[in-house]
């Protein structure tokens, strides 16, 4: 059963294929980087694939902290900002393919098919 409403899967499962991944560095500062996605069969996780991605900084940052944040968003004209925001515990795996998996702990989303913004912990 997917961790997502109804209205944030219709989002999701869209022409969306950009997101924005955020990590935190051994510094403290920051990062974020663009990147490719996909929701996993049950659309209970984010995954997040890319070219060399074991050899990247966000890869590092979540091996090392396990936690990530990704924004997947739009505007429709003429301005109406919509999109779905997930925070959660983050995995960088080698095997069998490089890849990052986030795990839900706290979903927030906005202007949705005319729903009213939503945020709330699922993890």
């Amino acid at each position: 059963m997917s961790v997502f409403t109804s209205a944030e899967l219709a989002f999701l499962q869209g022409e969306r294929h950009l997101a924005r991944l955020a990590t935190v560095g051994p510094d403290g500062m920051p990062h974020i980087a663009p990147v490719g996605w996909s929701l996993d069969e049950d659309a209970c996780v984010v995954r997040v694939g890319g070219i060399n991605l074991a050899a990247t900084k966000k890869f590092r940052d979540i091996a090392r902290t396990g936690r990530a944040a990704i924004v997947i968003d739009d505007v429709l004209p003429p301005f109406r900002p919509r999109g779905v925001e997930v925070r959660g515990r983050a995995v960088a795996q080698s095997e069998p393919e490089a890849l990052i998996v986030i795990h839900p702990e706290r979903i927030v989303s906005w202007g949705l098919d005319g729903a009213a913004n939503s945020a709330r912990y699922v993890g």
